[in-house]
């Protein structure tokens, strides 16, 4: 099983692999980071670095065996004891549980390391796969949002409530 870690200087040539290697897949679901994302990577690897650092986002990478990384969860804007969870998964791991174990474990890192409260998340509605691993993962819909256009629906996770 893929292992989430923290995001570290060390993940940046393993984590710019995945990202272009899944672009074309991550587009059809979510709106594209643009060439601009690929250009200038190493600058925005640090800048998100720099985040983590000031404590106003956390950012993960499922790592597999071989340390290649096959997901991403982040959890970012942390303010007021919240957070907009958002993750990712290599095209040729899905159809495994991974991000359902993934979203899983950020939520229990949310609470025990990052003293978060809540979470927030968006998905389009004809991401039915994401859709189902944030009602697994205890988040329910509380509204409508248009992501680039595209109708969606925003969730919530109220972190201090157990789950099944």
């Amino acid at each position: 099983m893929p292992e989430l870690q923290p995001l570290s200087f060390d993940h940046a040539p393993a984590l710019l692999a995945f990202e272009r290697e899944n672009r074309a897949y991550f587009a059809a679901s979510v709106p594209d980071r643009g060439d601009r994302y690929f250009a200038h990577f190493d600058e925005r690897h640090a800048a998100l670095m720099a985040e983590q650092a000031a404590g106003a986002c956390f950012f993960h990478v499922l790592v597999d065996g071989g340390g290649e990384v096959v997901g991403r969860v982040n959890l970012v804007d942390v303010a007021d004891g919240s957070a907009e969870l958002g993750y990712r998964i290599a095209e040729r791991a899905t159809g495994r549980g991974l991000a359902t174990a993934a979203v899983q474990e950020a939520r229990g890192l949310a609470v025990a390391r990052y003293g978060l409260t809540a979470l927030r998340a968006v998905t389009t509605l004809d991401n039915a796969g994401s859709r189902a691993v944030l009602a697994r993962t205890g988040f329910v819909p509380v509204g409508d949002v248009d992501l680039d256009g595209r109708p969606g629906l925003r969730f919530v996770c109220n972190l201090l409530v157990e789950t099944v």
